[in-house]
């Protein structure tokens, strides 16, 4: 017997021998789980049974509720036992088929010290005597050495200080059914085998766990602890999300016991990508964090005062509306307010109204007016300027509550009130009785025996109840009017030029354009979405801000695409999270990209001390195969920094078509054999919703062929028509660009460069792509080497 095959064999052995442990295990789960299933039902089915209560006897009542009591915990601690022991079930069941990863042979440097042998996988098991580790969990501390080291020379960090010794071995395996399929020593961190079998598996719906292919530098996000702002920037395909969501799982398991799922947030690029990650999280025995879009949270805080654009909403204007007239001047305005210059102007306006022009509404009760605009107005700026506006919005508010109060007692008395006590019906008569009953426990029911005495208690309902909605309007501050505070900014553009001098901001050349562009829209109740979030800032500054102190983690995806404003923002509104933004500049597809330098990162950074933040680079791309990475580096400047892992395929192909007939059959065409070659994600990619909603007409002929719009929410496996900007985050087997030309639906524009890039790089191993007559500018030059052209019209064309 070989030595490569007797050691296939010990491997396989103890495969064989963990798997027999697990099914074991498995067996008294099952049994366990099906017994306390049973007991609780039983619990609940008796619950009640032989309960009586005597109210006239003090002792027995509370002798009934001791036993109630006792039986409620019983409930609870079989619930909470059957909820271990069921997810202890799941991870076994996912551990029989393939229980650990890697392994690896440690040895400490003290003399004497023996040779710790660690299994990792997903979970950790113990063996049946409780003592040993059959397998470690890939995030207990020992795992560092497998994903940081090499075999040599290695250090660990423990609880109990710095441990060196030398790594002696680190073996990896791919093991399916119990069955090692593949088994390899290596000496670098990940070694190219486990990543080419994992990468070269066609997509799935849904993201994959890395666990078993974590790089060095991925491990160190995923570990970070101390870092308040944990920046992470890394070329398409590099893993930035998910080693992210695999830093999620290590906090979860680092922290178990003070940190919970729903004490972590990510905030998503759209929708359909929060189902594309919904399940690594649970694969690993873990609640999925929560998660949202910004777009999904300023519609909750907006959304029902104002028509609010999305961010797609926003992009496609941008893309598609060069010829309103009205463009340059919203293009500048969208630049201009994603920027630092933007965040400090708005400040300054907040220090404005500390002193002046806040707009008041009157406060009235039943058409009388309360409070006047005016006199609010001479109220709070007669408040202490020291002390901040939201607390004098408080103040204001307590001071309109006492006159409140004032006018509640003085209209007891008016005729109105018994005019309205002889229009109550019976349910309303009956709901005003149980409610003073409430509020007076010591009303007798023959308090309403009484005329006069229930003409009295219906008039406090009556006057109680008109109260009630000017009560509430003033707690919630209601009397001062937002919305016209914020538009008188943009209604004035020099009070804007003028506050802009005194912070040293240089506004752009256009701004009384941007004003009355942003005046005309807020008027009529739409809010853009370069608006939405100043608004927020600008409502929170003055009512105070609601700020989350329970989250302990937030996650931005894509964060090259936020402005400075909403970084501004999300820091007020999660003061102690740690952050951790996942983006990469060359792939800025939003409206205000040019805004770059003071947006993004930069603008991000500059929240919070430089000690206090770390910036990960991830320049290795997985994503793709060798070919397609060499062609989208060459999409943009700095892209030779970027690597490609070494996995073969084809080169990217270009056709071009005479007409747009020929065009769809070309793709047809196209989209067929790539389905028959076993692609199980298809994407077609547009780059408007506009041109996706054309292409899919021209298309849907063909079988199973889906068009994602901007409300799909699940991503699934099959053929899809999809606009740019949908396609972000995700990835496809294999990728169609429908229209690569230098025509305004191609792109043609150097603004629409990193748009072009993204598209290309959501390919995993084949990407196609196609133009109507001639081929656009960023098909040109050096990237004309990295990609085959498979038509002779075509070759003519790029000659």
């Amino acid at each position: 017997m070989s030595e490569k095959h007797e050691l296939w064999s010990h491997e396989q052995r103890r495969v064989d021998d963990v798997v027999r442990q697990i099914d074991t295990r498995i067996e008294a789960l099952e049994l366990q789980t099906s017994d306390t299933h049973l007991e609780m039902v039983d619990i609940r089915k008796n619950f009640w049974d032989d309960v009586t209560v005597n109210l006239e006897d003090s002792a027995e009542m509370a002798e009934t509720f001791a036993s109630l009591k006792q039986q409620a915990e019983i409930l609870s601690e079989r619930e909470r036992t059957h909820r271990h022991a069921a997810q202890q079930l799941k991870t076994l069941r996912k551990l029989q088929s393939s229980p650990y990863f890697g392994r690896i042979d440690f040895r400490q440097a003290s003399e004497g010290a023996p040779v710790d042998q660690v299994y990792l996988g997903i979970a950790s098991v113990r063996d049946s005597s409780d003592e040993d580790y059959l397998i470690y969990d890939w995030r207990a501390p020992i795992a560092s050495l497998y994903y940081d080291y090499p075999p040599g020379p290695a250090e660990l960090k423990t609880p109990d200080g710095l441990v060196t010794g030398e790594l002696l071995l680190k073996r990896q395996f791919v093991i399916r059914e119990g069955e090692i399929i593949s088994l390899f020593d290596t000496g670098v961190t990940i070694g190219d085998e486990l990543l080419q079998e994992v990468l070269g598996k066609q997509s799935d719906a849904q993201m994959r766990s890395i666990v078993g292919t974590i790089q060095r530098e991925q491990n160190c996000i995923i570990r970070n602890e101390h870092s308040r702002l944990l920046v992470v920037q890394g070329a398409a395909g590099s893993g930035k999300t998910s080693a992210a969501l695999q830093r999620v799982a290590y906090l979860l398991y680092r922290f178990r016991g003070t940190l919970t799922a729903d004490q972590i947030v990510l905030f998503s690029p759209n929708p359909m990508f929060n189902s594309y990650v919904a399940t690594v999280l649970p694969e690993l025995g873990e609640e999925n964090m929560q998660q949202a879009t910004f777009q999904d949270y300023l519609a909750v805080r907006i959304g029902r005062a104002f028509k609010l654009e999305n961010p797609y909403t926003q992009l496609e204007y941008a893309l598609t509306s060069v010829e309103d007239t009205a463009y340059d001047a919203r293009m500048s305005g969208i630049r201009f307010k994603a920027t630092t210059d933007y965040v400090a102007l708005i400040d300054r306006y907040m220090g404005y109204l500390g002193g002046q022009g806040l707009v008041f509404r009157d406060v009235t009760f039943r058409d009388e007016t309360l409070a006047s605009a005016a006199e609010i107005g001479d109220y709070f700026y007669g408040l202490d300027s020291a002390i901040a506006v939201p607390n004098r919005m408080r103040l204001t508010a307590e001071w309109l509550l006492g006159l409140l109060k004032t006018r509640h007692r003085s209209a007891l008395e008016e005729t109105w009130v018994d005019e309205a006590v002889e229009l109550l019906d019976k349910d309303t008569y009956m709901k005003a009785y149980q409610t003073l009953r409430r509020q007076n426990r010591s009303l007798r029911d023959d308090s309403f025996d009484d005329f006069d005495r229930e003409r009295e208690l219906l008039g406090q309902y009556v006057v109680q109840e008109a109260v009630k909605p000017v009560r509430s309007r003033i707690r919630k501050l209601a009397f001062v009017d937002v919305r016209s505070t914020f538009l008188q900014l943009f209604r004035d553009p020099a009070l804007g030029a003028e506050l802009a001098v005194q912070q040293g901001v240089k506004l752009p050349s256009d701004w009384q354009a941007i004003c009355q562009n942003t005046y005309e829209r807020l008027v009529r109740k739409e809010m853009a979405y370069e608006d939405a979030t100043p608004f927020l800032y600008v409502v929170e500054r003055l009512r105070g801000f609601q700020t989350n102190t329970s989250v302990r983690h937030v996650l931005i995806d894509e964060a090259q695409d936020y402005t400075a404003f909403q970084f501004a923002y999300l820091k007020r509104l999660f003061p102690f999270s740690r952050i951790t933004a996942l983006g990469d500049l060359n792939q800025s597809i939003n409206a205000h990209a040019d805004a770059s330098a003071s947006t993004g990162f930069v603008a991000l950074a500059s929240l919070y001390p430089a000690e206090e933040t770390e910036t990960v680079v991830l320049k290795q791309s997985y994503r793709s195969t060798r070919p397609i990475v060499e062609f989208t580096s060459k999409l943009i400047p700095g892209g030779n920094e970027i690597q490609p892992f070494n996995r073969d395929g084809a080169r990217p192909t270009l056709r071009i078509a005479s007409n747009a007939e020929a065009l769809h059959s070309l793709i047809r065409e196209r989209i067929t054999v790539l389905a028959a070659e076993g692609n199980r994600t298809i994407a077609l990619i547009c780059k408007t919703a506009a041109q996706s909603a054309e292409a899919y007409e021209a298309l849907k002929d063909m079988a199973s062929l889906r068009l994602i719009k901007t409300e799909t929410s699940t991503f699934e496996p099959g053929i899809v028509v999809i606009p740019s900007y949908l396609a972000k985050g995700v990835e496809f087997d294999a990728v169609l660009v429908y229209d690569a030309s230098s025509s305004p639906s191609g792109y043609s524009k150097e603004s629409e460069r990193r748009l072009f890039y993204t598209v290309c790089t959501r390919a995993m191993h084949e990407l196609h792509l196609f133009a109507e007559r001639e081929a656009g500018p960023f098909l040109q030059g050096e990237a004309r080497m990295f990609y085959d052209v498979k038509d002779q019209t075509a070759d003519l064309q790029m000659q």
